[in-house]
């Protein structure tokens, strides 16, 4: 029941976004709103969405904690695979400007860079969406 109730949340907020934003900021958005969800239910524990950096460098879409690594997660949505799977999209430029956003962030939390990793969540808006996740998408120590 709660899910259902979950779920119809969800979608009675993406449609008021549709009112008012763009709908591929809009679509974006729900698809943080499902990898919320998802990594919620695996143990995950959000602590920030949407963060970007004082320099204005950078943005991270999901910042967790997973037991005691602190993991930044970039969120990739499609429509369909057609053009291939969404975590394709995370080339090298977004990785380091991922990286620069995350450095920051864990020195202003006071997370040692030892501790810190990156992930990717993809979602396919599929009938019902389709959410998977990489770990590990790419090493945090090769970025020093």
């Amino acid at each position: 029941m709660i899910q259902f109730l979950l779920r119809l949340s969800d979608a009675a907020r993406h449609r008021a976004r549709l009112r008012s934003w763009s709908p591929t900021l809009a679509s974006g958005r729900r698809g943080e709103d499902l990898a919320h969800r998802f990594l919620q239910k695996r143990g995950f524990r959000v602590v920030a969405r949407n963060y970007r950096s004082r320099s204005g460098a950078g943005e991270i879409d999901l910042i967790a904690r997973d037991g005691d690594a602190l993991v930044f997660v970039e969120v990739k949505s499609r429509r369909s695979e057609e053009f291939g799977a969404p975590d394709r999209a995370v080339d090298q430029e977004k990785r380091e400007a991922l990286v620069r956003t995350a450095r920051e962030y864990a020195r202003r939390a006071g997370v040692e860079w030892r501790k810190v990793r990156f992930d990717i969540v993809s979602v396919v808006y599929t009938d019902p969406p389709s959410v998977s996740h990489t770990r590990d998408a790419f090493p945090a120590r090769q970025a020093l």
